[in-house]
């Protein structure tokens, strides 16, 4: 299929998960992105995870399918050559500070329908990460065991993640409406407002104001429903949950408990067809699921829940996540496995918007730094192979 956004050309300027994250969604649908950083690597060249050469696999990783140039960002010459990129292209998306010469009203004095996203910290411009604003949230303080105290992080930058998504979805946004009006958009997405958003449609600024009240820690137990975890027979773990009806008679009827939880129901004054109830009882329902699973190999448990329906899940580690799991392999629809130059071959994802099933656009690697600056500067700006070698020798360029 044509890529559902080919023709889309955007330039950016980024660091970190948010902003690349971004970008690297609209690669895997198809727009042109061009990545630029400073000669040598910028903030997060050589983050961790790395390889045995010093390779960093977080950068690999959320630059898939871009393509990259190196520039002097301390130059003035540099300076114009981006500019000029980002006029060509029309689209810039960022989480560089956005003034002088990468201030919206500089760049779109002579293309007055370019789109720009920039990302901050806070609103007011002030700097944040991810885990400066998470421990702000609540967050911290709800996660762990019910006997704790002190505040427990999370590893996942789920902020900076959502927060990239966000800035694609502005992105495409302000495309439709400058398609439909011929007129740009100056656009700014804050880390910690995303964050804000999802904490207030989540319930938790409302149950605060509203009841007066705040989540409280309630371990691995899921909150206001029945969702809990278990050990098996043979020393594995796993997470079973009962929301829907359908998900609740399912596990119930597989674990032989309909019987002994119609008991509790009955003893309790519970109904079971209320979520909540199920959260109240959910130490009685273990009680009687858990020695259910605890007597049987996890082979069996599988069988049988994946028979009846039942909503479950296994832990298990990154590494036998790519051992084990038939949805991490390159006999999904998601992976393929792809050489990513200075580091090897490994499963690399496509997009997770599947069109009829299939992958939008093929996963592509991530460039190397500079992969393609010569190619940007003549295909893009024109300049010819002298033009580019002066720009090299003048240390304004690398590839």
């Amino acid at each position: 299929m044509m890529p559902p956004l080919d023709g889309l050309h955007v330039i950016e300027g980024s660091a970190f998960v948010a902003a690349p994250s971004g970008g690297m969604t609209l690669a895997q649908l198809g727009a042109d992105v061009v990545r630029f950083d400073q000669i040598g690597g910028g903030l997060d060249a050589r983050r961790w995870p790395l390889t045995d050469r010093g390779e960093s696999l977080y950068w690999a990783g959320l630059n898939k399918g871009k393509k990259s140039i190196m520039v002097d960002l301390r130059s003035p010459k540099a300076r114009e050559l981006l500019a000029e990129l980002v006029r060509a292209a029309g689209t810039f998306l960022t989480n560089f500070p956005a003034r002088g010469w990468m201030a919206y009203e500089a760049l779109a004095e002579t293309r007055p329908d370019l789109v720009m996203l920039a990302i901050t910290g806070n609103r007011d411009g002030s700097t944040a990460v991810d885990y400066t604003v998470n421990c702000a949230l609540g967050y911290p303080l709800a996660t762990g065991p019910a006997d704790r105290d002190d505040p427990v992080n999370h590893v996942l930058p789920a902020w900076d993640l959502v927060c990239g998504q966000t800035a694609a979805l502005g992105i495409l946004a302000a495309d439709r409406h400058r398609l439909r009006t011929g007129e740009g958009s100056s656009m700014s997405v804050a880390l910690s407002d995303v964050a804000l958003v999802a904490v207030a449609a989540l319930g938790h600024i409302s149950e605060a104001q509203v009841n007066g009240t705040e989540r409280g820690r309630f371990g691995n137990d899921l909150y206001g429903a029945y969702g809990a975890e278990f050990s098996t027979a043979d020393g594995e773990r796993i997470y079973a949950v009962g929301i829907s009806p359908k998900q609740w008679s399912s596990l119930l009827e597989a674990t032989d408990a309909v019987d002994a939880v119609a008991a509790i129901a009955a003893a309790g004054g519970y109904d079971f067809r209320d979520e909540g109830d199920r959260f109240r009882a959910r130490a009685e329902i273990s009680a009687v699921v858990a020695p259910w699973i605890a007597a049987r190999p996890l082979a069996e448990i599988a069988s049988r829940f994946d028979e009846l329906g039942v909503c479950w899940g296994r832990y298990q580690t990154f590494r036998q996540l790519v051992a084990e799991d038939d949805r991490c392999s390159s006999d999904s629809e998601l992976f393929r496995e792809l050489e990513q130059p200075g580091i090897g071959t490994y499963l690399t994802p496509g997009s997770a918007v599947a069109f009829d099933g299939l992958l939008p656009v093929e996963p592509t690697p991530a460039p190397r730094l500079g992969q393609h600056t010569d190619e940007i500067l003549a295909e893009r700006l024109g300049l010819s192979s002298a033009e580019i070698g002066a720009l090299h020798d003048e240390g304004v360029v690398a590839s």
